[in-house]
């Protein structure tokens, strides 16, 4: 089966993007980010896509669309986040963004890495709230950025497996 992993950086307020856009820049969650999901599988909707503009190197790019004519180069489609899950198989696959994507996987996903920043953004996009009865924190690890001043952390979450 496929273990999905959901990875997001959120602000205060679960914010995520406003205008298809991040608010904020953070070169060490851009890292993260790359460090995580290089090697694996990204599956993304479409605006994600678009706010990139490019595959992302060293990993499978696949885009989540209902226009059943889309193609770009690098890039698989799927036309449902199922069929998405079904093109990965058996890898671990990371879900990118944007809003929509992250609500549906939420119910399929295995675990959950979140870069919180501590301060709110104007957005007009956000992450879902998390049911704290299904998820379990495993891991968090806090830092400054001296670059922009963001206090921020790095959370794990795993889905808590009925007994």
């Amino acid at each position: 089966m496929t273990k999905l992993t959901i990875i997001v950086a959120t602000d205060a307020a679960r914010g995520i993007g406003i205008n298809n856009t991040l608010p904020w820049r953070l070169a060490e969650d851009m890292a993260h980010f790359k460090r995580l999901t290089t090697g694996h599988p990204v599956i993304m909707g479409r605006k994600t896509f678009e706010s990139i503009g490019r595959a992302l190197p060293n990993r499978r790019n696949i885009v989540i669309t209902r226009n059943p004519d889309w193609h770009h180069e690098g890039i698989e489609a799927a036309s449902s986040l199922q069929q998405a899950i079904e093109l990965v198989g058996q890898e671990l696959a990371f879900i990118i963004g944007g809003a929509q994507v992250y609500a549906e996987a939420i119910d399929c996903a295995d675990a959950v890495i979140i870069t919180e920043i501590a301060k709110t953004f104007d957005c007009d996009a956000f992450f879902p709230e998390l049911d704290p009865a299904l998820w379990q924190e495993v891991d968090r690890a806090a830092y400054h950025s001296d670059s922009n001043d963001l206090d921020y952390a790095f959370v794990t979450l795993r889905r808590i497996q009925p007994n």
